[in-house]
């Protein structure tokens, strides 16, 4: 790797969640594919985990302003950890860079379970709604979120639907190989070892398209019109110049081309949405717009 001329010293990350989670994955990526492309001499990570990122956010808006050589990673969970906590720091307090890719959601069930497809789990929650116990993430987050939205493609409302919010992948799949969930929501990675093993079947992928490597067709090929996906958004702290934004947003760009980076996709199965610009500050208006509706709908605003 050689250094640009450019290249910054050392590039502070921001992570908002535990070392090892989903922020933590996006952040070492980011930083690895930036010392390759030449874009990064050193980089450094801190962690303050907490409502989705907005916790970590607050401390990034405060103790960074001005910095042009710090980034934080955000998630959809962060906008709605914003809005369920009517945090005082909010994405608008940060200074956008780019949006980077998007982890689209698994439907999985049991081996032993009797659906085969997520239509047989459909009609079997239309028939019965509260027999099917569902298992993801915390309350208001994308998991919770897109099974609302998928009961609501067959008119079920939303306080009929039997969700277990989880910790984390970990217990999210224990709670499922355990018997106590029919089925399971979440990023592929947290239980591709399971699929692997023939523990668990996949009903169906919540993108736009396949997934490449997975073999389970997407909920719109079965009738279900309803794509879930989490972001991840990297921010710069208030107050750095326009020439500093425009120099962050011209170094992620170089390091998303770098063999490093689209390894980081394959792997974690990550599917690259990148966007800069007026682009993304169209998208986190509308999609902050989108989750503010989907909360009141769950009654959690």
């Amino acid at each position: 790797m050689s250094l640009s001329a450019n290249a910054f010293e050392n590039v502070k990350f921001m992570v908002p969640g535990t070392p090892g989670g989903g922020f933590d994955a996006a952040a070492r990526a980011l930083g690895k594919a930036l010392q390759e492309a030449g874009q990064a001499k050193v980089v450094n990570f801190e962690y303050k985990p907490g409502a989705g990122g907005a916790i970590g956010l607050a401390q990034f808006v405060n103790a960074s302003k001005g910095d042009p050589n710090a980034l934080i990673v955000v998630s959809a969970n962060t906008a709605t950890g914003i809005l369920q906590t009517k945090a005082p720091v909010t994405l608008a307090h940060a200074t956008p860079v780019a949006r980077l890719f998007t982890e689209y959601n698994v439907i999985a069930v049991n081996t032993n379970s009797p659906f085969k497809t997520a239509g047989d789990l459909m009609a079997a929650m239309k028939k019965d709604p509260t027999s099917i116990k569902w298992a993801g993430g915390s309350k208001g987050s994308v998991d919770h979120i897109g099974v609302i939205e998928m009961a609501q493609t067959i008119g079920i409302p939303s306080d009929k639907v039997n969700y277990s919010p989880m910790g984390g992948g970990g217990e999210t799949a224990a709670a499922l190989l355990g018997g106590h969930v029919n089925v399971l929501t979440g990023g592929y990675p947290e239980i591709q070892k399971f699929v692997a093993a023939g523990q668990m079947r996949l009903l169906a992928v919540a993108s736009p398209q396949r997934l490449p490597g997975v073999e389970a067709p997407t909920l719109k090929e079965q009738g279900i019109d309803v794509t879930t996906g989490n972001f991840r958004v990297f921010y710069a702290p208030p107050g750095i110049s326009a020439a500093q934004q425009a120099e962050l947003v011209n170094a992620v760009s170089k390091a998303v081309q770098t063999p490093v980076w689209q390894n980081a996709l394959k792997a974690n199965l990550w599917t690259q949405t990148l966007l800069t610009g007026k682009d993304l500050d169209a998208f986190v208006s509308s999609e902050n717009n989108r989750l503010e509706k989907a909360l009141k709908l769950v009654g959690l605003l």
